[in-house]
């Protein structure tokens, strides 16, 4: 059974909701976040990025960072910024883009749930990318942005949504990328049957955010051990998450870019490619893989449809059965070099949201070799290597829309 739990959201005040709302801390580097904030003082950016009120090029792992995160939280709750409902209480988050619609619970969900594997995950998190989130956590005393979970869609806990949102919402407006966000509060008789239906939900899957989930269990742990009167049921023994059915999401491509070709001509690319691929030359048309078992390669100025011959991956190991793993264990490894894509200098991941362009300008502008556009993984691909207990290839996955951090904060006491 999967345990949710209500809590006394911290929330924009009347007003600020657009203001306030922000993309997560790992969507945007410091630039763009410094160009985003510089004439909204509300930004929910100062909390997740506060680099931005910091000279540039501060380290972005030291204390100053995690401190000024803590100064501007404060400020957020001292000032009206934030405000705090006086009851514990679940909220409905719908998002909508391109003319779709994901309704997502939000709620706490339990750390012992993580660490027994009823919240599964499906890939590796990096240490120091942890810690980061544990010092920030831990800093400022609170989870400032949702873990993006899912689960196997229940026709009892659809009926429940539906009949959350039949009221006027908390929040409603459309952010400047033109994606829209409605938050409403869920009433205590729908919010109690909704949390027994989740003790029917026998697994909750991490869809995005497996450091931010890895760091708060690490602080409840850290809580729990200096607390000689832990009892269990403390607000740092769960974590905000928003719960989306999987018959809603929408996985988009993640795309891969190399600097060099390891020392090889482009002959002995196109010899070792067709090796692997069926290979068309697309010319300027970008091709975009229509199915998986299809990669485009752009290089050269020119576009290629890449096909995976058949009986070469092995299509019963959930793992090496998806395009991304075949990419990288047949091509990117022995013939770019790229043994561990989670440290390597030499390839560079782009999210499908940039589109086909920005793989086209950055070989263009000199700044990489070769581009490798993927068939985007399945939500059900996804579940089963969980279920699984195996782990995806590194950025595997993108998830569009992106939660917004600030529209709903936990603290941990």
């Amino acid at each position: 059974m999967a345990v949710l739990r209500k809590f006394k959201a911290w929330r924009p005040g009347k007003g600020l909701e657009k203001q306030v709302a922000s993309y997560p801390y790992d969507v945007i580097n410091s630039e763009e976040a410094r160009d985003l904030v510089k004439d909204n003082p509300f930004s929910f950016l100062h909390v997740v990025k506060p680099e931005v009120d910091l000279p540039p090029g501060t380290d972005l792992y030291s204390q100053a960072v995690y401190d000024k995160a803590l100064e501007n939280f404060k400020k957020f709750l001292s000032d009206g910024t934030l405000i705090q409902d006086a009851q514990p209480k679940l909220y409905l988050y719908r998002q909508t883009m391109d003319g779709r619609e994901q309704y997502g619970i939000v709620g706490c969900v339990s750390v012992e749930d993580y660490n027994n594997d009823i919240i599964k995950k499906h890939e590796h998190t990096r240490p120091t990318k942890e810690e980061d989130r544990i010092r920030h956590v831990d800093t400022i005393n609170a989870n400032a942005g949702p873990i993006f979970l899912t689960y196997r869609a229940r026709t009892s806990i659809n009926a429940l949504v539906k009949e959350a949102v039949q009221g006027d919402p908390l929040y409603d407006f459309v952010a400047d990328d033109g994606i829209g966000h409605t938050v409403w509060v869920v009433n205590d008789a729908v919010g109690e049957r909704l949390i027994d239906e989740f003790k029917k939900v026998n697994y909750l899957y991490v869809a995005d955010g497996h450091h931010r989930s890895a760091s708060a269990a690490k602080v409840a742990i850290r809580r729990r051990d200096a607390n000689p009167n832990h009892r269990g049921d403390e607000e740092y023994n769960f974590f905000l998450a928003v719960l989306f059915p999987d018959e809603q999401l929408r996985i988009l491509d993640y795309n891969r870019v190399l600097k060099h070709l390891n020392n090889h001509s482009r002959e002995e690319l196109f010899t070792a490619l067709q090796e692997l691929f069926s290979v068309e030359n697309k010319g300027f048309a970008p091709f975009k893989p229509g199915r998986k078992g299809e990669v485009g390669m752009y290089m050269g100025g020119e576009w290629f449809k890449l096909t995976i011959k058949p009986g070469l991956r092995d299509e019963k190991d959930p793992v090496n059965s998806l395009d991304i793993a075949f990419l990288q264990n047949r091509l990117l490894r022995p013939f770019f070099g790229i043994q561990d894509p989670r440290t390597s200098d030499d390839i560079d991941f782009i999210g499908g949201i940039r589109g086909l362009k920005e793989l086209v300008r950055l070989v263009d502008a000199g700044q990489f070799k070769a581009a490798f556009a993927i068939y985007p993984t399945s939500i059900e691909e996804l579940m089963n290597i969980a279920d699984a207990g195996k782990v995806m290839p590194p950025k595997s996955t993108w998830f569009e829309p992106k939660l917004r951090s600030g529209l709903l904060v936990h603290t941990l006491d």
